[in-house]
């Protein structure tokens, strides 16, 4: 990316990079790159900022499954289900440290502000 000379970076969510989630939002801040993230446990981290599926709407998704499934639904005849409710969180404390200033129309469609 800094050969490229990337103006910013997407990291798509999997095990890999979450697990690395605190490494990856440092280095992205060292390089002075904003970063978007597919999953709300990177800002939390330090990421500037994440939109992706609602996690505790998808926990309580698949706990109506496996309540389907234990009063004997057949799992092969259940409807695939999209995630329907997605989260945007921003980390102000990073965006400050980028030199950048968040609109705030975006910042009022947020659901989570970190300061």
């Amino acid at each position: 990316m800094v050969r490229e000379q990337a103006g910013a970076v997407i990291v798509l969510s999997d095990a890999f990079m979450t697990a690395h989630r605190a490494t990856l939002a440092r280095l992205a801040a060292e390089r002075r790159l904003p970063a978007l993230y597919g999953h709300n446990l990177y800002p939390e981290a330090g990421g500037l900022m994440s939109y992706g599926p609602s996690i505790p709407e998808l926990v309580r998704g698949a706990a109506a499954y496996v309540d389907k499934i234990l009063k004997g639904a057949k799992p092969a005849e259940l409807p695939v289900q999209q995630p329907v409710k997605f989260d945007l969180i921003i980390n102000l404390k990073t965006a400050k440290a980028l030199g950048l200033e968040i609109l705030p129309t975006l910042l009022a469609r947020a659901d989570e502000v970190i300061e």
